[in-house]
Order: C-alpha cells, then sequence, then structure tokens
C-alpha cells in the first residue's frame, strides 16, 4: 500500500491550521501542525515530510527565515501561505526559495490544487533528465560545468554546487539544449508547469543566484548567456 504523503502546516492561526488540516486529509494527505517556526523546524527535522505549507507572519523565527532555513538542506517543496499581498512580498519569498505563493485569504480547494501541482513537479525532479530504465547515467556539460542528471548535482571548477530545485531545473533546461536560446516564458513554463501562477521576471532572479554560485560574471559570462529581448542561453563570452 502507497503511503500518504505528508505535509506539515506552519501557521500561528488556529482557523487556519483546523481548515487546512481538514482539507489536505480530505485530500488523502496526512497533515501535522505547527503554530511557531521552532515548533515547526522541530516537527520537520523528526518528520519525513514531503511539503511545507508556510506562513510568512509567525511569533518567533519569521517565514522567510523559515524558508532559508530549510533550504540549506532540502529541497521539499514549500508553499508560503500568507496575508502578505505586496508584488514584492512574493518575489522575495520566491527568491529565497518557496515554490508557490498563496495570499490569505484563499480558496482551500485552489489551495489543494497547488499542492498537488507541487508535489507532482517535486516527484518529476527527483526522476533525471532521462528515465534511469532506459537510458544510461547521463552527463551534461559545458566546459567544467557539470550536471549529473542521475543524481541530480551540480560542480563548476571540480567544488559541488548547492542549487534549490528551480535553480536546478533551470540550469538543467539550458544545458539540455546549449544551442538554443530559452525565452523566459519557456523556463517559467518548464519548471512551473501550466499551473503556476507567477512573474516572468523571477527567472531572472533565479538566473542570478545561479551565476552568482557558479562564479559567473553577467558582464563578461563562461556559461550563461543573456541574449538581449529574447532570453538566456549556454555559453558566454570568455
Amino acid at each position: 500500500m502507497k503511503r500518504k504523503q505528508t505535509a506539515l502546516v506552519v501557521d500561528d492561526e488556529e482557523k487556519i491550521l483546523g481548515l487546512v488540516k481538514s482539507y489536505l486529509e480530505a485530500n488523502g494527505y496526512t497533515a501535522l501542525c505547527a503554530k511557531s517556526g521552532r515548533e515547526g523546524m522541530d516537527i520537520f527535522e523528526k518528520n519525513a515530510v514531503s511539503l511545507i505549507l508556510l506562513d510568512l507572519m509567525l511569533p518567533d523565527v519569521s517565514g522567510e527565515e523559515f524558508c532559508r532555513k530549510i533550504r540549506e538542506t532540502s529541497n521539499i517543496p514549500i508553499i508560503m501561505v500568507t496575508a502578505k499581498v505586496e508584488e514584492a512580498d512574493i518575489i522575495r519569498g520566491l527568491k529565497i526559495g518557496a515554490d508557490d505563493y498563496v495570499t490569505k485569504p484563499f480558496s482551500p480547494r485552489q489551495l489543494m490544487a497547488r499542492v498537488g501541482a507541487a508535489l507532482r513537479r517535486a516527484g518529476d525532479a527527483a526522476n533525471s533528465l532521462e528515465s534511469p530504465q532506459t537510458k544510461p547515467r547521463q552527463f551534461l556539460q559545458h566546459r567544467d560545468l557539470i550536471i549529473d542528471t542521475d543524481r541530480r548535482s551540480v560542480t563548476c571548477n571540480g567544488k559541488t554546487i548547492a542549487l534549490t530545485r528551480d535553480e536546478y531545473n533551470i540550469l538543467a533546461l539550458l544545458m539540455s539544449r546549449q544551442s538554443k536560446i530559452f525565452t523566459r516564458d519557456e523556463i517559467l513554463e518548464s519548471v512551473k508547469g501550466d499551473d503556476y501562477d507567477a512573474f516572468d521576471r523571477i527567472i531572472d532572479a533565479h538566473i542570478k543566484k545561479i551565476r552568482a554560485k557558479i562564479g559567473d560574471d553577467s558582464k563578461s559570462p563562461k556559461y550563461i548567456a543573456t541574449i538581449y529581448g529574447m532570453g538566456y542561453r549556454i555559453g558566454g563570452t570568455q
């Protein structure tokens, strides 16, 4: 029998916790609830959690700090569920590692759809770009930038690079067809799917973070080139 996937809900509002927990369980998930960031971190460390629903305004550790802490060790899907509705807040949340952003008040049915979509994306990402049953272990390489698609690991100049799931997926997409210029919409669709409501400018933010991690200079790139008015491709001017 397939094990239920477990969602951790971190929110200091009792009504929100109860509502989300009931909908998660009605949709076949196991729900664990925490009223603070520290309690949430303790639950996360002691349980096999598949996804986190995270409020930003918590009484102790902020949701942003909680997200950053999780991203130090895990690529688990994180959906921020918060009353912060400004575009700047949404972009900031996505930049620090959230996979989706839902503003309060929200539709519980829509939230469940986003939970399902995030878990599907995570399941797809757990596989290599080609099925290991039909293809041998595959590497993607440009100069000294190497992706092991079987292990989903990245090395650059001999050093292991820690990327978030979205950063990895973007880099793997670019590396998979190195002569192609990918538009921002193509990258966004590939990484998030049609069910993801986001801004194409978040791709620019992800590219900036990838460049910083692999030591690429946007003004004189070695790995990722910006094709102005079009998008991005692998290759540079150095």
